[in-house]
């Protein structure tokens, strides 16, 4: 990786940090589907607005197969995940329990790919699983009623970002700026029939609003646009090591923005998902 990649992801990082806390706020008063689809529709149309004035075509009758796979996967149902999840549990859980997504690529790199799973990549995962277990481990943490069933869904999401892997090995042909707006598009239209049956689900101001444009605009628009050039510049694995610095980010956000603070034994299973991370995406 070059210096300009590694500036990519440290920025990458700090954004999907914040990206957390944006969804800490504007989910418990837009609801799941409403943040979900807010934030894909607006950053598609942003996006498509954008690529029509600077003349890129994104070709969408010869790719929509692979918006729509990668729509789904790696962006409407983890959307709706996480605006489920962090309506429930702090946004520094939530960014911890993101760096597993390495540790669920590689074994699905091993199942579906062929990939060999080495010892030291075993070694990251079960890690990884130890670390996960620190997180929701009995606490104060765990007393919320939800805190189980928002933790598991962070856990599906990464497993749907660790598949999204899979899926751009396979189209690995198409533009990476032609997958960060036809996948928002596409997951953006998966999500619209669910709308009018979720409505909010309390007051929305100026706050909430202003951090569901900061998650469409940033999070989604600039982010993927990012994500998806480095998955074509470096590859899916390495771009995958955007989890390493996430839960630092995520955490900071927290503290700052928020006041939040984490168990001991919630930073220490960080530590050991991030170690399995690393472990699993070295080489």
């Amino acid at each position: 990786m070059k210096t300009a990649d590694y500036t990519r992801l440290t920025l990458l990082a700090a954004i999907w940090g914040a990206s957390f806390i944006f969804m800490r706020v504007a989910a418990p008063a837009f609801g799941t589907v409403l943040t979900a689809e807010g934030r894909l529709l607006i950053a598609g149309l942003v996006l498509a607005a954008w690529f029509r004035f600077s003349g890129f075509d994104a070709q969408w009758r010869r790719h929509w197969k692979a918006y729509a796979a990668i729509g789904l996967v790696n962006l409407a149902l983890p959307s709706l995940l996480y605006a489920f999840a962090l309506t429930h549990i702090p946004a520094s859980v939530g960014a911890v329990l993101n760096s597993t997504a390495p540790m669920f690529g590689a074994l699905l790199a091993a199942l579906f790919l062929g990939e060999r799973l080495t010892m030291r990549k075993a070694v990251g995962c079960l890690a990884g699983i130890a670390g996960v277990a620190l997180v929701v481990k009995p606490g104060a943490l765990t007393e919320a009623p939800m805190f189980g069933y928002a933790a598991a869904a962070c856990l599906a999401a990464c497993f749907c970002y660790g598949y999204n892997g899979i899926l751009m090995k396979r189209y690995a042909a198409v533009p990476s700026r032609g997958i960060a707006v036809g996948g928002q598009i596409a997951a953006a239209l998966m999500l619209l029939p669910l709308a009018p049956f979720s409505p909010p689900t309390a007051a929305i101001g100026a706050l909430e609003i202003s951090n569901l444009l900061a998650l469409a605009l940033l999070g989604n628009a600039l982010g993927f646009v990012m994500y998806f050039r480095l998955i074509s510049d470096v590859g899916a694995t390495r771009a995958l090591t955007v989890t390493y610095l996430m839960p630092f980010f995520g955490l900071l956000w927290g503290m700052v923005f928020l006041g939040e603070s984490l168990p001991v034994s919630a930073l220490a299973g960080g530590v050991l998902i991030l170690a399995g991370a690393v472990m699993v995406t070295r080489g």
